[in-house]
């Protein structure tokens, strides 16, 4: 029988076929009967040859038991097109890939399957990893992360650690708190019986896989620790494991460029709101970003807008400070070298200011989202406090005041109806809104 799809996911995904074979690529090796036609070899291969390409960590068996290998056994995500009768591959360039998720195989919701590298950078680490370990171009990408003296370090430890991250280029852990390390710990959704700052619970792949994404990409680690569901501007984390992760899915920020002027206000408005929250909030963690893009902020169909990509975010501990990243080259190790080049240094804690992630914002995303939308004189005034917020020459409080002027600029701008589900229709009845 044909699951019932929700409106916006029929919409949106006409025709795909259940990953029944995803299961396959988590195996190292498999047989076939003699007899087996073609058409079952080919499907085969194909399939492996997908779980090759995304799965990243031992491209075998180093996903069973996650929650996105569960999901994926259970048909609670399926493909898109792009797995349709041909079994044909996705383009190798992408870095997200649209898909539908049922908690109850009634109705359906899109997300979003994303690269947590490109595929270019999974060959030059597999290469790295091997050749770490003096191996042939390919090897036992698990087995040689295993021998390491990192690894065997966290085989040994009761509690995560900052010497335990130490050189990793993650801006999560630059330079991290042990509060922040054992939030990482107990909001780890990978395991079983999640909820202790202590790690008797893991196992030694549990292990491996956290230190990995950790190493890889943090994006997944912060989805769970700072989770929608309490506020944060994140996407519902769906699972993940080794290079790939699948999220609740947004349109990218640069879709909206050529919005109307009260929705760009609107996304404007919030843009600022959520830096403001990332800046201030009751945990007393400061959030920055190290860089910044559009497809880094996506908004969901009820106009609401998220971070889509929180690689790029750092994170300080205000309440308890935290242990500097090393910048000597000390504690650098094949995990510092996943991604990046293992020379790049990580700038100090210190240097980060409070204008920085404003800064980025206002220099590069909201005057395409602003710029001529406006009739004078609120255009003028616009273009006047974006001016003066991407500044990165002007002290802290004269950016943080600018953007404080351009919020009071936006709020009259934005309208009140049934585009903006977020806040309608409290905005009727709540200024505040």
């Amino acid at each position: 029988m044909e699951p019932q799809l929700g409106p916006e996911a029929a919409a949106l995904r006409p025709g795909w076929l259940a990953l029944l074979l995803w299961v396959s690529a988590l195996s190292c090796s498999f047989s076939l009967p003699a007899s087996s036609p073609s058409s079952l070899v080919s499907q085969v291969r194909t399939s492996y040859n997908f779980g090759r390409t995304f799965l990243g960590l031992d491209k075998c068996n180093a996903c069973i038991g996650t929650s996105i290998c569960k999901k994926f056994f259970k048909e609670e995500i399926r493909s898109d097109s792009w797995l349709a009768s041909h079994l044909g591959l996705p383009p190798d360039f992408l870095l997200s890939y649209p898909a539908n998720y049922s908690d109850d195989s009634k109705i359906w919701r899109p997300v979003e399957i994303f690269r947590l590298v490109s595929n270019y950078q999974n060959e030059i680490s597999d290469r790295r990893i091997c050749a770490s370990a003096s191996a042939p171009r390919t090897c036992s990408i698990e087995r040689v992360l295993r021998k390491t003296e990192r690894f065997q370090k966290w085989l040994q430890a009761k509690r995560l650690t900052p010497d335990l991250v130490q050189g990793l280029a993650s801006p999560l852990l630059r330079c991290p708190s042990q509060r922040l390390l054992d939030r990482v710990v107990r909001r780890y959704a990978e395991v079983a019986d999640a909820g202790s700052i202590f790690m008797d619970h893991f196992t030694d792949r549990d292990k491996l896989r956290l230190l990995y994404t950790l190493a890889v990409n943090s994006h997944p680690i912060l989805l769970q620790i700072f989770p929608g569901a309490e506020g944060w501007p994140l996407p519902q984390y769906l699972g993940s494991c080794g290079r790939f992760l699948v999220s609740t899915s947004t349109r990218p920020l640069q879709e909206f460029y050529g919005a109307p002027p009260d929705q760009a206000a609107d996304l404007a408005y919030q843009l600022l709101g959520v830096l403001e929250s990332l800046r201030s909030n009751d945990l007393n963690y400061f959030f920055y970003f190290t860089h910044i893009d559009a497809g880094m902020f996506g908004v969901f169909n009820n106009g609401h807008l998220f971070i889509r990509d929180a690689s790029a975010v750092g994170v300080i501990d205000k309440q308890e400070g935290g242990q500097e990243a090393t910048r000597a080259g000390e504690n650098k190790d094949i995990f510092s070298c996943l991604v990046s080049g293992c020379q790049a240094q990580l700038p100090s804690c210190d240097s980060v200011s409070e204008k920085q992630s404003l800064v980025l914002v206002c220099q590069k995303l909201l005057p395409r989202l602003l710029q001529g939308r406006f009739p004078s004189p609120v255009q003028d005034d616009i273009d006047s406090a974006l001016a003066q917020c991407g500044d990165s020459t002007r002290p802290d409080p004269e950016v943080l005041g600018a953007a404080s002027w351009l919020k009071d600029i936006l709020r009259p701008l934005r309208t009140c109806d049934s585009r903006f589900a977020y806040r309608y229709p409290d905005c009727k009845y709540n200024d505040k809104f």
